[in-house]
């Protein structure tokens, strides 16, 4: 109907000045011919402008200030001439009303206030605001102080109105006929091919969005850098185990039981089940021993070292507690052979949250154990791995670990930041770790370790962590991230 009624009324017209007026008289909605008009114009049988005007509108005060009155035309009439008191006043009109029309009718000098009594100033009123107000609803033409007065007190907003003006588009019919979309086997077999009119192919028209998985930032960034590892020969270690004994964690790294990181401010300790029994005993004695007294060349702690904190359960703090059970295991073999171990998991510390802070994150650690091994080594192995992240431009500063001597903080220049960024630490296993386990005197080894939060960050302009990892991460930010290449 409503196609027809365009059509047609274009064959004897030059134009439809109005889509809103034209939707009226042939009474039909708006959004209905606006559909069609679109249809229209997508097959060039119509030329549609859109047409924009603003106008105001009475907003639902507005309406009702229109047809009972402005609150300071009701505060006006509601006092007699001997005048009213406010207690009394304010009961009859009503709390809101009183309020806006003794303020309003204060302003425009119609009212006085003595003492408690409220008395007319005037004889009598206009209520302008009515007025003004039915003016507008009809479409009359206002002044500009008049609208900005009532847009302040909210009794009227600007609505913007949409339509269409039409003319005839350069394949205009005055009937439409609805094009195949598909040839058929039938239309070639009866020949009806020939007098068809098909649909034309939109070679510009995008394909629909695949709606599929995304890789978040951090898997991106991981893939990439479990990659590196493999292109170096590393093979991953396994870290499963978020849950990990004291033992493991600490203890089995030379970290003595009154070091401030296994304080229950820095680290989550279980409270079911509490601790482990399941230790090696041997290994768990020349554990103690070097602690207490020393050995290998150390003089140790010289402290009681308590078993029972040992099996303490906690929340893994590094993913290095995998690394020792992974040493632990090779020194059990009966012929030593050299490994390289890497390992990307989540480890847990009791931290503030901030921007730059969270008390779970992801660690990455790569490890080389064979005879040998010196700081060299160390060094080689560094420069050889973070060139393949993009940071060729190195530098090491002495640290102190428990379980590493020598140890190294990592420095990497960052371009963007002008500036020298720590990227990561690294050392040499002290032999008070490694030799309790059972490997050889010249078996060496070295590690490193970073967070994989850090580097994403700066790779994908991330300031705070808190976007990148946990709840607040905006899914189309994750939609709309570019492919990740480290070391390009």
């Amino acid at each position: 109907m409503a196609e027809e009624a365009v059509l047609g009324f274009l064959q004897t017209k030059e134009h439809i000045s109005d889509s809103h007026e034209f939707a009226a008289s042939i009474g039909v909605s708006h959004t209905e011919l606006e559909n069609l008009i679109k249809s229209l114009k997508g097959f060039q049988i119509v030329d549609a402008q859109e047409i924009t005007r603003e106008s105001w509108v009475l907003t639902e005060e507005g309406k009702t200030y229109m047809v009972n009155g402005s609150p300071e035309a009701l505060f006006f009439s509601a006092i007699p001439p001997e005048g009213i008191s406010r207690s009394n006043l304010k009961e009859k009109l009503g709390a809101e009303i009183f309020d806006l029309g003794s303020k309003a009718a204060a302003k425009n000098k119609w009212i006085t206030f003595e003492k408690d009594l409220v008395k007319r100033k005037v004889e009598s009123v206009q209520d302008e605001v009515k007025n003004v107000l039915a003016r507008i609803n009809s479409g009359e033409a206002v002044g500009d102080q008049v609208i900005n007065d009532l847009k302040r007190r909210k009794l009227i907003i600007k609505q913007t109105w949409k339509g269409y003006s039409l003319k005839k588009g350069p394949k205009y019919v005055s009937k439409r006929k609805k094009p195949e979309t598909d040839l058929t086997r039938e239309h070639i077999v009866s020949g009806d091919w020939k007098n068809l009119e098909f649909k034309e192919y939109n070679l510009n028209a995008e394909a629909p969005q695949i709606q599929a998985g995304y890789l978040h930032s951090l898997l991106e960034v991981r893939e990439q850098i479990q990659n590196i590892f493999l292109e170096m020969g590393f093979e991953e270690m396994p870290t499963n185990n978020f849950v990990e004994s004291s033992f493991w964690n600490f203890d089995a790294l030379f970290q003595p039981q009154q070091h401030p990181a296994r304080d229950s401010h820095d680290t989550f300790f279980l409270e079911t089940p509490a601790s482990t029994q399941n230790l090696p005993e041997d290994y768990l004695g020349r554990v103690k021993l070097v602690h207490e007294s020393g050995g290998y060349g150390s003089k140790g702690y010289g402290y009681d070292w308590k078993r029972e904190d040992a099996e303490k359960n906690l929340l893994r703090t590094h993913t290095t507690a995998v690394s020792t059970r992974m040493l632990y295991a090779l020194a059990q073999q009966d012929t030593f052979t050299p490994k390289r171990y890497y390992s990307i998991d989540r480890v847990f510390r009791n931290e503030a949250v901030d921007r730059t802070h969270l008390a779970e994150f992801h660690q990455i650690e790569g490890l080389i154990c064979d005879r040998g091994l010196t700081l060299g080594d160390l060094i080689g192995v560094l420069e050889d791995f973070f060139s393949r992240l993009g940071m060729s431009k190195l530098r090491f500063k002495p640290a102190y670990n428990p379980y590493t001597e020598p140890s190294m903080e990592i420095f990497s220049y960052h371009d963007g930041l002008q500036k020298w960024v720590e990227v990561g630490n690294s050392g040499m296993f002290r032999p008070e770790m490694l030799l309790p386990m059972g490997l050889p005197e010249d078996v060496n080894v070295i590690a490193w370790g970073l967070s994989l939060e850090r580097p994403t960050m700066i790779l994908y302009g991330i300031s705070n962590i808190r976007d990148l990892f946990g709840p607040k991460v905006d899914f189309n930010l994750i939609k709309s991230n570019p492919i990740c290449r480290l070391g390009l």
